[in-house]
């Protein structure tokens, strides 16, 4: 009865706690109908709310000014816009700090978060899983002799948070994992491990 019990929480909890998150996240985005005026809701023409609209309009609008800001015009009107931003002091902090990550991390053109790696974290001798997200710059690459590498350890089981270290690039193993499944193994504490996979396949994935 254990040994089904066990196998039951093993169907559910992911199922679970999957329509609770999804929940969470269409509830919030439906918060921005609070904004349209009473008579545009959905429950003023239908006599009903429905779930998911404002989520459907979150990703209209987003759709929207990727389509704008892809013209001329648009990156015009975005320029105008990150000077506006520049002019106000906290803001421009924040703003900047937060959109120098984002393009970082969503370039397509970067190689932050594109390779698994395994490195000796904290001390010789202990290995762990971390992601490349590029090289050293600025000052501190002006003191670092020889060729280093920036990468990200992150903690488990929850990868959110962690560790940004500069370390030479011969003291990292490139893995012949994705991204997602090095995600999956640091959150699982090691217990769901990646297949193994045969050299051809290493290589095909690779390329």
């Amino acid at each position: 009865m254990k040994k089904y019990f066990i196998t039951g929480l093993l169907i559910w909890i992911p199922l679970v706690i999957t329509f609770m998150v999804l929940a969470w996240i269409i509830g919030t985005l439906d918060q921005i109908l609070l904004w349209l005026p009473n008579g545009a809701q959905p429950r003023a023409w239908l006599g009903f709310d429905i779930p998911g609209v404002g989520m459907l309009m979150s990703l209209l609008v987003v759709f929207l000014t990727g389509l704008i800001a892809a013209n001329v015009l648009g990156q015009k009107l975005v320029q105008v816009w990150e000077a506006l931003l520049a002019r106000i002091p906290v803001v421009k902090s924040i703003y900047y700090g937060v959109k120098q990550v984002s393009d970082t991390l969503f370039s397509s053109s970067g190689q932050a978060f594109r390779k698994a790696l395994l490195v000796q974290y904290p001390r010789r001798g202990s290995w762990t899983i971390a992601f490349l997200t590029g090289q050293p710059g600025g000052d501190a690459a002006r003191h670092l002799q020889g060729d280093y590498v920036s990468i990200y350890v992150p903690t488990t089981p929850n990868p959110t948070s962690g560790f940004f270290l500069m370390m030479p690039k011969e003291d990292v193993i490139e893995l012949d994992m994705s991204v997602d499944e090095a995600l999956k193994y640091i959150i699982s504490m090691g217990v769901v491990a990646p297949p193994s996979r045969l050299p051809e396949q290493a290589a095909l994935l690779n390329e």
